[in-house]
């Protein structure tokens, strides 16, 4: 594989899934670590992506305050208009982290009364600019690369919230897999998000669908909707459908 195919792959597996290892792209590309280390040292040097240790995050989603540029921006918008509406005046909703819940809070309709509970300082800053909704923001140790408040206290938090709903910012979903992700404290605050909602929603663009990564969030019957930008008979949609989940 030439270098440009190396860093084009690069590129878009980091704009799918926010972060990438060194260690999966060495595999996934048959090449050594080295090569894969100074084809992102050279990403990061052009502005394209944020090289960090053992891997690099997305430029898209790690300065989301800061930018305009989101990952399949108009995607990530349809996904946001079909989870709107599922939301009720008077509601308890929790929030997780990531752009497309970034894109959701964007366009809450402005009349929308609802007490939003998130563990993400993005979306927390985004949900002040809403006139009629309370937020909550669930703040201890904050991780970098995820943006989102980690830790025991979160966890504890959490635990004595009942949410009639959570959405969850998606890494990746699989249907034999369930939901998967890279970070332990990130999955460990999501999974006591689960825990605390009556219903959570996964959101994922359909580049994250039928993808795989080293660490499971949940099974795929911890949650009951998937929403993505397809049409629910899309046939890449077809075993979530058969495994029970409702498809929007």
């Amino acid at each position: 594989m030439l270098k440009k195919e190396r860093q084009a792959y690069i590129l878009q597996q980091i704009n799918i899934h926010n972060k990438v290892l060194s260690s999966d792209l060495s595999v996934q590309m048959n090449v050594s670590e080295d090569t894969i280390r100074r084809d992102l040292q050279e990403l990061d040097e052009q502005g394209k992506i944020t090289k960090v240790h053992g891997g690099a995050l997305s430029k898209a989603f790690h300065f989301t305050l800061q930018s305009n540029v989101v990952y399949q921006q108009t995607e990530k918008r349809m996904i946001a208009q079909k989870a709107i509406a599922l939301l009720r005046d008077g509601m308890f909703v929790l929030l997780s982290g990531g752009t497309t819940i970034v894109e959701m809070v964007k366009i809450l309709p402005k009349e929308l009364n609802v007490t939003f509970i998130t563990v993400s300082l993005p979306v927390a800053l985004e949900l002040l600019n809403h006139p009629n909704s309370q937020v909550i923001f669930l703040g201890n140790l904050l991780s970098k690369n995820a943006q989102i408040a980690v830790g025991a206290e979160v966890v504890t938090r959490l635990s004595e919230i009942t949410a009639d709903i959570c959405f969850l910012g998606t890494n990746s979903i699989d249907a034999e897999k369930g939901i998967t992700d890279l970070e332990w404290e990130v999955i460990e605050v999501k999974r006591a998000m689960i825990s605390s909602a009556l219903k959570t929603v996964s959101l994922a663009i359909s580049e994250k669908v039928n993808t795989v990564q080293r660490l499971q969030v949940c099974k795929l019957d911890a949650i009951h909707t998937l929403i993505t930008e397809l049409e629910p008979t899309d046939t890449r949609l077809e075993s979530y459908k058969t495994a029970g989940l409702q498809i929007l």
